[in-house]
């Protein structure tokens, strides 16, 4: 690890984020942020923190002594607040943060909040249009399984580790790097990871070609003894590093001769990314290889949620998967998974398209994108951080993905999805043929396999 650490960086200074010694954090329950808040409070920290709704993560946050008030005004602020930290999907004017304004106190957001961190860290940061939240994932398994013992911060629940959060004793930092707004560009990368670079928060950018320039931006600010590691056959992959002064590394010249327990030929190329970091890193390329191949996933990939039956008909189970995917592309990987997990058996589809301007930027390729489908009900469009729009419907999804072939439906609400759900596994169970369900997107689709397990 020497020749790779900053220098004087073997034992890195504590962060200036950790200055303080009272934190709120507004918007707690974003799977990312709430590392932050993991992080301070194991760290001695008060911290407090503030969400529109309960969920899974603040549960657990409140299990761990963190208090978390579910209105989110000023008076959430507590009075002895020194820090604010909070999610860029919130709004400048939010009433806890004008109101930490007014009170003078420090107010950075969370991408800012990582960049302190990274500061005195040897950052091994991972980016990409899809596939940086496994890609960590396995990175942060190979190096903890050589002994490494990074500090890892991911966008999603480790599943070996049970947690968004690993505190590391080294001077390493794995951590998650999204391009949402160029939100990345706060980080201190040593190292950059890059899975690919496509069209996507076309909210936010303008072509495909303003999402380069934000990660042509990134891989500037590696170092010139740092590293760049990416698929060099990718289109386009050549410009975006093209003006780096750190050695870039081609991940698609290693071998993952193994079998992975995540499915799919996208994470044999995920895989491929993690062994070149550790081979960076000395790590044993056989020790390597045995991680990547023990990797258990994570959160909302791929994840096996339990199966359901419908009363009356015979059919032992149906089972129930729920995946993050919510572009075209992650579509198409996680449905050429099923198909080459599942040979067989129907895959029947529910899907959440994720914002207005992602579903109609990318609606015809939304329509290909469900070729390993064999029934898909679409969700209304969940609408986040945006405003509603009459000019792109779920409904509009559902015709263009009959349009390649496959039967699709477009319902109303999460309740009629269940039925949609419940009849069709019906319907093929009556022609003694098996059914996975997957549950699909962004938003809050999962509910509906909460529904059929219950």
């Amino acid at each position: 690890m020497d020749d790779l650490s900053r220098s004087g960086a073997a034992v890195p200074a504590p962060s200036p984020l950790t200055s303080y010694n009272a934190y709120h954090i507004v918007g707690i329950g974003g799977i990312g942020i709430s590392a932050i808040g993991r992080m301070l409070s194991m760290e001695g920290k008060k911290v407090t923190g503030s969400d529109r709704s309960r969920s899974s993560v603040t549960d657990e946050l409140e299990a761990a002594g963190i208090s978390i008030s579910f209105e989110q005004n000023a008076a959430a602020l507590p009075a002895d607040a020194e820090c604010v930290i909070h999610t860029i999907a919130m709004p400048v004017d939010a009433p806890e943060l004008v109101a930490a304004r007014e009170r003078g106190l420090r107010v950075m957001t969370y991408p800012e909040a990582l960049g302190e961190i990274s500061r005195n860290k040897f950052t091994i940061a991972i980016s990409g249009t899809h596939g940086k939240t496994t890609t960590t994932a396995m990175i942060a398994k190979v190096l903890m399984d050589a002994g490494l013992d990074p500090t890892v911060i991911v966008g999603s629940v480790l599943i070996d580790a049970k947690s968004n959060f690993i505190a590391g004793k080294s001077s390493i930092l794995v951590v998650e790097a999204c391009e949402y707004r160029r939100s990345f560009l706060n980080l201190n990368p040593d190292v950059v990871v890059i899975t690919n670079v496509e069209a996507d928060h076309l909210d936010y950018y303008k072509d495909l070609e303003d999402v380069r320039s934000a990660f042509v931006s990134f891989v500037e600010k590696v170092p010139a003894e740092g590293f760049v590691v990416a698929n060099m056959c990718q289109e386009g992959m050549a410009d975006v590093v093209g003006t780096t002064l750190a050695d870039v590394r081609d991940y698609s010249e290693y071998e993952c001769d193994v079998d992975l327990k995540a499915p799919g030929r996208h994470n044999y190329e995920n895989a491929k990314a993690a062994l070149a970091v550790a081979d960076l890193l000395h790590v044993d390329p056989a020790a390597a290889l045995k991680s990547v191949s023990e990797f258990a996933g994570t959160w909302r990939r791929f994840e096996s949620r339990g199966s359901f039956a419908v009363e009356g008909q015979g059919v032992s189970a149906a089972l129930v998967y729920d995946d993050y995917a919510h572009h075209p592309t992650e579509v198409r990987a996680t449905l050429a998974g099923a198909k080459e997990r599942f040979q067989g058996v129907k895959k029947v589809v529910v899907f959440q398209p994720h914002t207005y301007t992602r579903t109609k930027a990318l609606l015809e390729d939304f329509g290909g994108a469900f070729a390993d489908a064999d029934r898909v009900i679409v969700l209304p469009i969940y609408a986040a951080r945006e405003p509603h729009d009459e000019t792109i419907s779920s409904s509009m999804v559902a015709d263009k993905i009959n349009a390649s072939g496959v039967l699709a439906e477009a319902v109303e609400s999460h309740e009629a999805a269940v039925e949609r759900v419940r009849a069709i596994v019906a319907e093929l169970a009556g022609y003694g043929e098996g059914c996975v369900v997957f549950t699909m997107g962004a938003g809050d689709v999962r509910d509906v396999g909460d529904s059929l397990l219950s």
